[in-house]
């Protein structure tokens, strides 16, 4: 499907734009089914709030009903939504009056094995850290230089996602998930305030968790936590849950809150 840009159909992109410059800019992945995009107000609310952080101004309103008619276009698949800060001149000041720019894509769904539901996944040792930036914690920004550096450390199909650590060794993220692990009974995962991406499934379960009355906590987690967990999972807003079954020397059983979890998560995504 033809990509869009500012509504209207596009192969090409301007040289001065900032997002090619500078990673200056946002954005989101979501699944589209049956023309309608999932867990879209989540979505939204993460791109508003990165605008608001980054002084990006944008029309949200505009950039939801574009997005919506992507995805009826789309029909089924992956809708990537790029925001950038728009064009300037060379320098690094941005310019006050440009107006930020709305990229579209479309992919088809992504197709990984059903194994890494039903059986979970093995997480590769990353040795890429990532760097401490509060002022980016937790954003969906452009610059994913730290990730693309991660994920070229493997290329065997045994492993299926990468663990990535802050620079002191705390365990923060997936290269392309966040993580939680269960331990008594009580949902962890990572404190996102220095680095890392808040993602929307991350967000999505820690709400349905606590309507369910299920104890949850975002806290520092170090790798001697990780080795004492009972469950381990992946997530992320286009696969939902893989379980994890192995990093490193340490492994884990597929728990019950785990596939109580991954029961929700399908179903949000088969909405």
């Amino acid at each position: 499907m033809d990509s869009w840009v500012d509504g209207q159909p596009a192969d090409a992109l301007s040289l001065k734009d900032r997002g090619l410059a500078y990673g200056d800019g946002l954005f989101e992945t979501i699944a589209v089914q049956g023309g309608q995009p999932l867990l879209l107000d989540r979505h939204l609310s993460r791109l508003a709030q990165g605008c608001s952080r980054l002084a990006i101004t944008a029309d949200q309103e505009l950039i939801r009903s574009e997005l919506l008619a992507y995805a009826v276009a789309l029909g089924e698949g992956v809708l990537k939504l790029i925001l950038t800060r728009g064009d300037s001149l060379r320098g690094y000041a941005p310019d006050p009056s440009a107006q930020a720019r709305r990229i579209l894509q479309g992919n088809p769904a992504a197709a990984y094995p059903a194994v890494h539901a039903e059986q979970g996944v093995r997480l590769f040792p990353c040795t890429t850290r990532l760097s401490k930036q509060p002022l980016l914690a937790g954003l969906k920004h452009l610059n994913r230089l730290e990730q693309v550096l991660a994920r070229a450390e493997w290329q065997d199909t045994e492993h299926a996602e990468g663990l990535m650590l802050d620079q002191v060794g705390r365990v923060i993220e997936g290269v392309f998930s966040n993580v939680f692990l269960v331990r008594d009974g009580v949902l962890i995962t990572a404190d996102l305030k220095r680095c890392g991406v808040a993602g929307v499934m991350r967000a999505e379960l820690l709400f349905q968790a606590e309507s369910l009355g299920i104890p949850t906590q975002i806290t520092d987690i170090s790798l001697d936590q990780l080795q004492w967990a009972d469950e381990v999972f992946v997530c992320n807003s286009v696969y939902g849950i893989w379980p994890v079954r192995a990093y490193a020397a340490l492994s884990w059983s597929v728990g019950p809150l785990t596939r109580k979890l991954q029961t929700i998560a399908r179903a949000l995504l088969d909405a």
